[in-house]
């Protein structure tokens, strides 16, 4: 069959999302020097004549060897075609729900929930206007991002949840870009092309998770450029996750990229100690368990990546304590942990922290720890120290004397400094959070 051999050619020559996509889903039939195409819906017919089209005629004619010469490109399927109104057609695909939150939204991630500190304390206001303020310019699209595990999902969430709790026929839909590339292909697919953008289009509100996975994405990330101005034209709150800024996503297209950034865009970073002492004591009440402040202040001092880690150990103690039948204390934490602070001691430790900041800053190890008091060095140490401080839980005393022996004072004068300097400084900030990163690897 020629179909069957032209398909064989272009499996090889396309990317496998594209093949499966566009070209797998074509209906075919063969007569005499014709080979007609049928598309599922007149979105894809025109998408397959403008991208692949000329392609196909150039491989039936060279497939054929000349015995097949015209290539024609319809809407309709070999059982039931479009153009002829007198038959019956298949009824349409079910309407897509997007107003019924228990299917999209986690009932856990609310603002109540939600731990505030200095990493997180502004994209938790920026939230909270949102809800207040549903679809300014100010803050539409309002995009969050930072690491992993740092609490975007949350506060995406915790808005859907507040404007459907202020306003009860809102329009609210939370997808991953995963399930958005996927609706659109399976609507493709169906034939119910018109019914997806409308679901979409129609929003008071749009949550979309992860949308770096979007790109390189060809017709799905066009389908969402479109969506999206639609819903900035009616004045649709969007939000947006992702695990950078917009303009360093890479493969993402400059258009999106440029109106990314006509909200406003806010970065989540690694929650610091109090934080995670308060949010590891929230997920405890949550859980209705008693999480004593040292036992708390034990795990944050050792567990320090993100809040979805934080909660990983939590779980773990969790279930020590109840299977122990014991409340938690110092003891059922350490019991719990072992394997975990085990693999840290041997991953971050002040030896590695010394080493990754030399390494950073491009300074030598021994002038590092030394006791120069050039500004090229002694910036370096003292994030170096303040590091120390906050990964290892290390006292002030022996972080000194790791560093040649000096007094717990100077630590602590270290990390404070650093401290005040994140705030003040944007490069200094940025390097700190550079630094954490490459530790955690």
């Amino acid at each position: 069959m020629i179909w069957a051999q032209c398909l064989d050619r272009l499996q090889n020559e396309m990317p496998a999302n594209l093949f499966g996509m566009w070209i797998r889903p074509l209906q075919v039939e063969e007569s005499g020097t014709t080979l007609r195409l049928l598309a599922p819906n007149p979105f894809f017919r025109k998408h397959i004549a403008e991208k692949y089209l000329d392609r196909i005629q150039l491989l039936v004619v060279d497939v054929s060897q000349g015995s097949v010469s015209e290539v024609s490109l319809e809407v309709g399927t070999r059982l039931v075609r479009v153009e002829e109104p007198r038959l019956v057609t298949p009824p349409p695909p079910p309407p897509l729900v997007v107003n019924k939150p228990k299917t999209s939204l986690n009932e856990r991630f609310v603002f109540e929930n939600f731990v505030q500190g200095k990493a997180n304390q502004m994209a938790y206001a920026a939230c909270q206007n949102v809800v207040s303020k549903l679809g300014d310019a100010g803050h539409n699209p309002l995009f969050l991002y930072g690491s992993t595990g740092l609490g975007k999902t949350h506060l995406m969430q915790a808005v859907g949840h507040a404007v459907l709790a202020s306003k009860r026929n809102a329009r609210v839909l939370y997808l991953t870009s995963e399930k958005f590339v996927g609706g659109f292909v399976s609507a493709l697919q169906r034939g119910a092309i018109d019914e997806f953008k409308k679901s979409c289009r129609s929003l008071d509100l749009l949550l979309i998770d992860d949308i770096h996975f979007l790109a390189g994405k060809g017709a799905s990330l066009e389908e969402f450029f479109y969506t999206f101005n639609a819903l900035l034209e009616t004045k649709g709150q969007i939000i947006l996750t992702s695990d950078r800024y917009p303009k360093e996503i890479p493969d993402l297209d400059e258009q999106l990229k440029s109106r990314f950034s006509w909200g406003l865009a806010v970065e989540l970073e690694p929650p610091d100690l109090e934080t995670r002492v308060g949010i590891l004591r929230k997920k405890a009440e949550i859980n209705k368990m008693e999480l004593p402040k040292p036992a708390a202040l034990f795990i944050a001092q050792h567990i320090q990546a993100n809040v979805r880690e934080l909660e990983g150990a939590l779980n773990k103690v969790i279930a020590t304590a109840r299977f122990q039948g014991k409340p938690i204390d110092l003891d059922i934490v350490k019991h719990a942990l072992k394997d975990v602070l085990a693999v840290r001691a041997r991953q971050v430790n002040i030896d590695s922290i010394q080493k990754i900041v030399a390494e950073y800053y491009r300074i030598p190890l021994r002038e590092l720890t030394g006791h120069k008091r050039l500004r090229i060095y002694a910036r370096p140490r003292q994030i170096a120290m303040a590091l120390s401080r906050e990964l290892t839980g290390n006292s002030f005393p022996d972080i000194g004397l790791a560093f040649e022996g000096r007094d717990h004072s100077t630590v602590i004068h270290a990390c404070e400094k650093v401290e005040e300097l994140r705030r003040l400084d944007k490069e200094i900030a940025e390097d700190y959070h550079n630094l954490i990163r490459s530790l955690h690897g």
